[in-house]
């Protein structure tokens, strides 16, 4: 009976272990295809999100926008950060969370302007 049971442990390890392994390698193969697929200017975005800790979707959540238009941006952070101010009881830490949003999304208008300059030159030579 002991046998059988250690047999059926080491079959559900080895099924268990070879799904794990399959979905790890379907991932990184997703994540490669992806990484291409962004090209240059995702290296350049993936970069600044490490930086500023930050992604480009979890800015847009705290400034409340959809897309990357600066004057919608630019209105949605004055009002948040006048709503947010201290003397007016609001959070510190809020505060900052929305000036780290609009510093992340102007860092990503920079690389979205940058990239068409790039790959204009690059065409030309």
């Amino acid at each position: 009976m002991a046998k059988y049971l250690a047999q059926i442990v080491v079959v559900g390890v080895q099924v268990v272990g070879r799904a794990f392994a399959r979905a790890l390698r379907q991932e990184f193969a997703a994540s490669q295809a992806a990484a291409e697929a962004r090209g240059r200017a995702g290296k350049q975005s993936a970069a600044a999100s490490s930086f500023t800790g930050m992604t480009v979707q979890e800015a847009q959540q705290i400034l409340n926008v959809s897309t990357l238009k600066p004057e919608e941006i630019q209105k949605n952070y004055e009002h948040l950060f006048k709503v947010n101010d201290k003397a007016a009881g609001g959070s510190f830490y809020l505060q900052s969370k929305v000036v780290r949003a609009k510093e992340r999304l102007d860092e990503e208008l920079q690389i979205q302007k940058q990239d068409p300059l790039e790959q204009k030159q690059q065409q030309e030579t």
